[in-house]
């Protein structure tokens, strides 16, 4: 029988098999918790136990992909908290950077903006990618277009410049990025390549982007949260939880002054994440989101986000500036490229203000997903849009700001996360999906808040029921 099995995974090695997309997530190895990054849809497929962010170790494999990818992991050493200051390289600024919870850091983190009048904000990442195949840097770029709306992600291996332009605007849902990894190891005018991608897609590239036979590599990430599964439960999301016509929608995103904003073909609305009904984050996050531990997109070469950014008044998304984390010298070269062509503008060193640990284990006790795993009451309803309002008006004001929101923002996801994949998959599992950083964080809230700690024995008694 062991005869037999050896070589059926043999021959399957051998002569992969894609796994037909219309079967997800039931017939992927993940399941429930796989994120669609397009890996099982290709050849490759026979490297997803050792590649896939969500099968055995998951993101716990990303402190030894840091060393690989960046020549170096992150300083541990370099990590920041509001009330003890002197746990941080450097020293009394917490309003900067600390790479133990943002990752490598080739210089500090940049403000910047770009200069597409038709992106969701204002074409960073566009004028990276744009300006890089324009100067021949790479042969092509894998990036996620828009399909036939704004909601409905589709991986395309772009060779021009018009379709790099494809890709503007952010798509809410999971997206299929490494379906093209086949197309690429099959095309020899490709040499040189660009990937764009969310952490666990990028994570997966990473582990298998030896075997495509490529002379350079160039990885541009953004920070993700919280994708919706599917593009029907973004538009769910739109007109059920903000109460919006999904049909008029450009683009969302949830923004550092705690409301919803949202920019559509007539104009640009805004709603307090307060006011959004208890039950919507249930369907409207995908499950994989919920296992992630990766925000910050640590094994990108360049990162760009906006959480880190200031948003000052009534500022749009596409008049913000947004974050740029430059991780190793050809991130450093990337980031050159756009510069020269007059795509990219570069501001200040991304800094902050304001305490977060109590607004992040704050946001943790009231976040529906956890007070659904833990017993407590999801309310069907959101605040009255008054009260909403003036919430967000209060914590956004004297609230953490600019990077300390980021740090607000990476703990909060952190803390949620840490307490479903207990859930989910129990201690010994829960405890080794975890980066070396995302270990240190959520210990330093077990040993400082009580709360959390009875959240965790609260899952692991409902677990042994």
């Amino acid at each position: 029988m062991k005869r037999i099995a050896s070589a059926a995974l043999a021959a399957f090695a051998a002569n992969p098999t894609p796994i037909d997309p219309s079967g997800w997530p039931e017939r992927f190895p993940a399941k429930d918790h796989c994120s669609r990054c397009g890996l099982c849809e290709t050849t490759y497929v026979k490297n997803v136990n050792d590649a896939c962010a969500f099968l055995g170790p998951g993101m716990g494999r990303i402190d030894d992909l840091e060393v690989k990818v960046h020549g170096r992991g992150r300083n541990f050493n370099d990590m920041v908290w509001s009330d003890d200051a002197t746990t941080s390289d450097a020293g009394d600024n917490t309003g900067s950077a600390d790479e133990g919870r943002f990752g490598v850091l080739h210089r500090p983190i940049m403000l910047a903006k770009g200069v597409e009048t038709e992106a969701q904000w204002t074409g960073v990442v566009t004028g990276i990618a744009v300006s890089m195949l324009d100067s021949n840097m790479v042969d092509a770029v894998v990036c996620i277009a828009g399909g036939d709306n704004w909601s409905q992600p589709e991986p395309i291996l772009a060779r021009s410049v018009k379709d790099v332009l494809r890709g503007r605007g952010v798509k809410p849902a999971l997206a299929p990025s490494l379906r093209v990894l086949d197309e690429i190891k099959a095309d020899p005018t490709i040499r040189r390549l660009l990937f764009c991608g969310v952490g666990c897609a990028v994570q997966a590239f990473r582990s298998i982007e030896d075997e495509l036979g490529l002379e350079d590599t160039y990885v541009l990430g953004t920070n993700c949260a919280d994708n919706s599964p599917t593009p029907a439960a973004a538009r769910n999301f739109l007109s059920k939880g903000v109460g919006i016509d999904e049909g008029t929608v450009k683009g969302y995103e949830f923004m550092q002054d705690f409301k919803v904003h949202v920019k559509t073909e007539d104009g640009y609305e805004k709603k307090p994440y307060f006011c959004l009904p208890g039950e919507i984050a249930q369907d409207a996050i995908a499950t994989s989101c919920l296992a992630c531990f990766d925000y910050t997109n640590a094994l990108a070469d360049v990162v760009v986000g906006y959480m880190g950014a200031p948003l000052e008044g009534t500022t749009r998304m596409d008049e913000a500036y947004q974050t740029l984390t430059i991780r190793n010298a050809r991130g450093a070269s990337m980031v050159t490229a756009a510069e020269d062509a007059g795509r990219l503008n570069i501001g200040d060193v991304a800094g902050g203000t304001g305490s977060h640990e109590k607004i992040a284990m704050a946001t943790v006790l009231a976040d529906s997903i956890v007070l659904g795993m833990t017993g407590g009451e999801v309310k069907k309803e959101g605040m009255p849009r008054l009260i909403g309002e003036v919430m967000a008006f209060i914590i956004s004001n004297v609230g953490p700001k600019g990077i300390n929101f980021a740090r607000y923002s990476i703990d909060y996801h952190l803390l949620r996360n840490y307490l479903h994949v207990l859930d989910e998959w129990g201690d010994e599992r829960a405890d080794s999906s975890l980066p070396k950083y995302a270990t240190e964080i959520v210990q330093k809230y077990l040993s400082t808040d009580d709360k959390l700690v009875e959240l965790k024995e609260t899952i692991r008694s409902r677990s042994r029921q």
